[in-house]
């Protein structure tokens, strides 16, 4: 049946044949159905790679995503949102997608255009934290959420919250096959005049085929004409990480048990003819699966939608399915149950007889073009519900904003703390205090600072001249005699110290790769490289971990356009063994940190290490900085839901009190730039959230609701105290906030899918 809609495109985004795994065959199957009932809408589909060149797709497949490429979903994104299309259906399961639990694809929604309709074939109970938030940023980015069976419906409410009236239930589609007798299939295969009992499906160990190979010869023994066919490849995913292992142990069991003669193993896959023409030819089918969650199965659906009578383990789909004399339910790994069953079953016809026409009635709404029809109108719900939701943000924008909008932001401050030399180290109150100098910390962090805003379209044409200021003060500063950099400079420009600390040396580090990595400006960026070149040894035999950390931003961001140094890169990969090191040396359930107590600038270590595994692709190195940081959050989260630093008068030794004060802004921005650096890596937005919790402490959302941040003269207040907030407004916390603000900025310039009311602060010149 052909039927019209105002639908014009539609965009089928999941796995696609002819790659081998179930939600290929699903999401293939979708596509053709809607196509042929809808023969005015445009069908594309946009498959996921998780082997880069292996497919051969036909042509309706327009665009591929490669699995582990972030950028690939981003790019992705741009596609869909240039060809105009009027609904995309997405085909989620969790572990088809890069990221953690699958988070690069919240990246691809984030700057979607078009409203979307996400089919879940997994629903889970108890999901791990990555899983729950990436299910929560996808209910929520979804217009219609399809789920196949009523356990599933209940899931998403009961566990993620989701809207009744945001969920479709559409059962899974079948094939339209005329209900034959089995006999009419079977010699084609070589079975004629036998009972047949079929398991079909990609296999893999969780699919339980060794229960029914011990049951087998109970059944033998009393129907000897008994032949079980086990139809389907091994898994892709299993193939690759073990080979063959499952089904030699299956081929073990058969001979063990001694019945070679009544087992038949498929190994291939099989198209859709030929699967429903197996399917014919079977008297039984068996779904043994040994997981309860498994929510949907399309193994079952078939077979049960082809009329045949079904023994199954009571796993959700089967459970909801199979009720009500539809068929036989038997416990998980219960070999006798299912001879028991079996047997019963072969022996008394009239019940499996009953059975199978039970079902094949039912299958009938199961059929593709049925399913393709509610399809449809769930797609012109999500495009009715997303005008409606468009319109009413348009008339809602010039009437609410968040309870702290950023503020308008000038330089006054930057400029008054600044002169010849570089950028002054205090202030009393909002003047500057010459009479304390300058150091090599804050004009590392300046450097930075005007380095990231000359990224901005926006920024002040006196940045660059502030930049070269901070740059000319680092080359002062580096004592080519010793490799190291002095730190506290005298306002009569000499130095106050034989050399500064490794920690003052890695922030210089850092300065120069960021400089060096990312100035527009030729002569800079030589500069940059030279004096990085020059200071770099000395980092190897730091002890400092955050000197390690600072170390290690710093090389990667010069790597951004020195690529090919092996210098810098055997260092960060020294650097990064290090910190890895006294990671796994201190950190256990409880206490995932590097060190035995959290003190100033925190963030930057697992900040280190999320840049370098990334970078270099070592996951062992990624995850551990994911990890750390996401302890750390969670440690600085106030109950209120809002960031507390580690207080810096007495910071936190583990097993020993917290200091809640002095909250300094130098932490706020470490994790501001750390949760952008994990949301970069991982587009999951809950990263971006943390970051935004992080940049609002300035503006008031912390302990003492205090603003941090002062938007009249451009300046920062040094830190909260327990009753009131710190006066004086030197280079350290001035630079914090201004550091946070423009990293917020150039994410938000990366992925404007991100883009959030009142973050559209602009610089006045």
């Amino acid at each position: 049946m052909k039927t019209t809609s105002r639908i014009r495109t539609v965009a089928f985004l999941g796995n696609y044949l002819p790659r081998k795994c179930g939600i290929a065959t699903f999401t293939s199957d979708l596509l053709e159905a809607v196509a042929a009932r809808h023969p005015q809408s445009r069908c594309f589909a946009v498959p996921i790679n998780d082997v880069e060149g292996c497919y051969r797709y036909p042509d309706v497949v327009r665009f591929e995503i490669e699995e582990q490429d972030l950028d690939s979903y981003r790019r992705a994104a741009e596609y869909l949102n240039s060809s105009n299309v009027d609904a995309v259906s997405l085909q989620h399961e969790f572990g088809i997608f890069g990221g953690p639990a699958g988070s690069h694809l919240l990246a691809l929604l984030g700057q979607l255009a078009a409203p979307v309709v996400t089919t879940l074939h997994t629903v889970l109970r108890t999901p791990n934290a990555d899983q729950r938030r990436v299910m929560e940023q996808l209910i929520e980015r979804s217009n219609r959420l399809v789920v196949m069976t009523e356990r599933g419906q209940t899931l998403l409410q009961e566990v993620y919250h989701a809207p009744p009236g945001k969920i479709d239930l559409i059962p899974h589609g079948i094939p339209d096959v005329p209900f034959v007798a089995s006999d009419c299939y079977k010699d084609q295969f070589g079975v004629g005049g036998k009972k047949v009992l079929l398991t079909f499906g990609l296999l893999s160990p969780n699919k339980g085929i060794e229960h029914v190979l011990h049951a087998l010869p109970e059944i033998v023994a009393e129907f000897p004409d008994v032949v079980y066919i086990v139809l389907g490849a091994t898994h892709p995913h299993e193939l690759r990480t073990r080979g063959e292992a499952y089904r030699l142990s299956l081929d073990t069991i058969v001979r063990k048990n001694g019945i070679s003669n009544h087992v038949i193993f498929h190994n291939r896959f099989v198209d859709l003819k030929e699967l429903t023409e197996f399917i014919g030819a079977a008297d039984l089918y068996i779904t043994p699966y040994l997981d309860e969650a498994q929510i949907t199965s399309g193994t079952l659906a078939y077979a049960f939608g082809a009329g045949k009578a079904v023994i199954s383990t009571p796993y959700w789909h089967a459970a909801e399915l199979l009720r009500d004399q539809r068929g036989v339910l038997v416990p998980f790994a219960d070999a006798k149950a299912i001879a028991r069953e079996a047997s019963g079953l072969l022996r008394d016809e009239a019940r499996r007889n009953a059975m199978s026409d039970n079902a094949y009635q039912m299958g009938r709404a199961m059929v593709w073009s049925n399913t393709a029809g509610l399809y449809m109108r769930s797609f012109e719900l999500a495009r009715r519900q997303g005008a409606a939701a468009a319109r009413e943000s348009v008339a809602a924008a010039g009437s609410t904003q968040r309870p702290h909008e950023s503020p308008e932001l000038n330089l006054d401050h930057l400029y008054h703390m600044t002169d010849a030399t570089g950028i002054f180290q205090h202030a009393n109150f909002t003047a500057p205090n010459p009479a304390e100098g300058y150091c090599t910390d804050d004009n590392a962090r300046a450097l930075i600072m005007t380095v990231l805003l000359g990224q901005l379209e926006d920024a002040p044409k006196r940045v660059r001249a502030l930049a070269k200021t901070y740059a000319v003060f680092l080359d002062y500063a580096f004592d080519a005699r010793t490799g190291r950099f002095h730190n506290f400079l005298g306002t009569d420009r000499r130095w106050l110290d034989q050399r500064g600390s490794e920690d003052c040396h890695g922030r210089a580090i850092w300065a120069l790769g960021t400089a060096a990595g990312r100035s527009p400006h030729w002569s800079s960026q030589m500069m940059a490289e030279k004096l990085f070149a020059q200071a770099l040894p000395a980092v190897t035999d730091f002890t400092s971990p955050r000197a390690w950390a600072f170390s290690l931003i710093g090389i990667h961001e010069y790597l951004r356009r020195t690529k090919g140094d092996l210098a810098a890169k055997a260092a960060a990969e020294f650097l990064s063994g290090r910190l890895v090191t006294v990671f796994d040396k201190v950190a256990e359930p409880g206490w995932t940190w590097f060190e035995e107590g959290l003190a100033y600038d925190n963030a930057k270590l697992a900040h280190a290490l999320i840049v370098n595994g990334r970078a270099t692709g070592r996951r062992t190195v990624y995850e551990r900085g994911i990890q750390a940081l996401r302890w750390l959050v969670g440690v600085q989260t106030s109950e209120h839901g809002q960031l507390r630093p580690i207080g810096s008068n007495g910071f936190y030794k583990r097993n020993g009190a917290r200091a809640h004060f002095d909250q300094q802004p130098i932490e706020a921005q470490a994790t501001v730039s750390a949760c952008l650096e994990a949301y970069s890596a991982t587009a999951d937005p809950w990263w971006y959230e943390q970051a935004q919790l992080a940049f609002d402490w300035f503006l008031g959302w912390n302990d003492l609701g205090l603003e941090v941040y002062c938007p009249q003269n451009g300046g920062c207040r040094d830190g909260l105290h327990a009753d009131r907030g710190n006066q004086n407004q030197g280079a350290e916390s001035l630079l914090a906030f201004l550091l946070s603000l423009a990293e917020m900025r150039l994410i938000q310039n990366a992925a404007t899918g991100v883009r959030r009311p009142g973050m559209a602060a602009r610089i006045a010149p």
